[in-house]
């Protein structure tokens, strides 16, 4: 590749970059594709604090995947959120047989104590508006007396390095959060293929984005947030 070449992509991925920021900024979600030779998924992630019954509502009906709020490992400890499966004493509790890393990042499930069943669109709006609020300041709630699990919203434990230890869709939607100075509590969905119903591909990914004016970034371009 040439200087120039060089330059014009590493302008393209700051470029990127930084549409991406903004958009957690102003509360706009942000597609985000992980890596070909991972997951190979991408993720539709808003900031915890954005997310509406209309939000809950597209993460149903245009992602399709499961409704997860990624909070920081600082979180996770101040609230002792374990990793689910060192909790589960059963058999299938194992993440040995991963073929896209070395663990999964669940914690519990969740209701906020205000629900009702915990599952319609206002509801878990309601759990994740209020992670976003506990994970602003940890040290200012009672995990307990706000949440109670089982629940209809899945934690994820962010790795304590981010993404210099893990480039999931955990990390890279955490690091979206810090790089827009906002709370680290980020909210992610895949997206589906209806027609296949496999993992949605990145150019459909793009003509999505494209179409309701949402940035689409590679994850391999957000790692550049490590520094």
């Amino acid at each position: 590749m040439s200087h120039s070449n060089s330059v014009s992509a590493d302008a393209e991925r700051d470029e990127a970059v930084a549409a991406a920021v903004a958009a957690i900024e102003r509360g706009d979600p942000v597609l985000v594709h992980d890596a070909a030779d991972r997951e190979g998924e991408v993720d539709l992630i808003y900031h915890a604090a954005d997310v509406t019954p209309d939000a809950v509502a597209r993460m149903r009906n245009d992602a399709g995947g499961l409704v997860c709020v990624a909070l920081s490992h600082e979180v996770c400890e101040a609230f002792e959120l374990p990793f689910l499966a060192d909790e589960l004493d059963h058999p299938a509790a194992t993440d040995e047989s991963l073929g896209y890393d070395e663990r999964a990042s669940f914690s519990l499930t969740v209701n906020h104590r205000d629900t009702y069943t915990g599952i319609t669109d206002d509801d878990r709006s309601l759990t994740i508006r209020e992670l976003a609020d506990v994970a602003a300041d940890p040290d200012s709630v009672e995990f307990a007396a706000e949440f109670r699990s089982p629940g209809h919203v899945h934690l994820l434990r962010g790795a304590p390095h981010g993404l210099a230890d893990r480039e999931g869709h955990t990390e890279l939607g955490l690091a979206l959060c810090k790089a827009a100075g906002r709370p680290p509590a980020a909210v992610v969905c895949e997206m589906l293929d209806d027609e296949t119903g496999g993992a949605l591909s990145p150019a459909d990914a793009r003509r999505y984005a494209d179409e309701h004016g949402f940035v689409y970034v590679e994850g391999r371009d957000l790692l550049s947030l490590r520094r």
